[in-house]
């Protein structure tokens, strides 16, 4: 069970791991073990999420979800495979976090005297500006 929240867990289930090599430091290492993750989890197939989570998650999830709703995490920030495995899972799980929480209710509000003041005088100097390139009519 992935806990992302108290009340929310993802079953292990849902979850496809794929080791794969990494870039970057390791020495002869790099070339020979598969140290980075690729964590997938089905979005849209998921029982685990709430159909709003679901949504959001969908939307704040970015270039992270391919078309069909899975997304795809890869992590190679560590030379070992357990310590890949266990950041790829926190990213997920803080990602889903993120979309687990209701966004704020906008309140309208009315603009201030200030600012209805400090546009209405705009526009006027902006017309006396607009006002002066026009050319003067010569009077007979």
């Amino acid at each position: 069970m992935l806990n992302v929240t108290p009340s929310l867990r993802i079953d292990e289930a849902e979850l496809q791991e794929a080791f794969v090599r990494a870039s970057g430091p390791g020495g002869q290492n790099v070339n020979k073990v598969s140290t980075a993750v690729q964590l997938r989890f089905d979005v849209r197939r998921s029982p685990s999420l709430p159909e709003a989570v679901r949504m959001r998650l969908e939307r704040i999830a970015g270039r992270r979800i391919t078309a069909e709703g899975v997304i795809v995490i890869t992590a190679a920030r560590f030379r070992s495979q357990a310590r890949n495995r266990e950041d790829a899972r926190e990213r997920l799980a803080a990602l889903i976090r993120r979309a687990a929480e209701p966004p704020a209710a906008r309140r309208a509000t009315r603009p201030p005297l200030a600012s209805k003041i400090a546009r209405r005088e705009a526009k006027r100097r902006r017309s006396a500006v607009k006002s002066m390139r026009k050319p003067t009519r010569a009077e007979d």
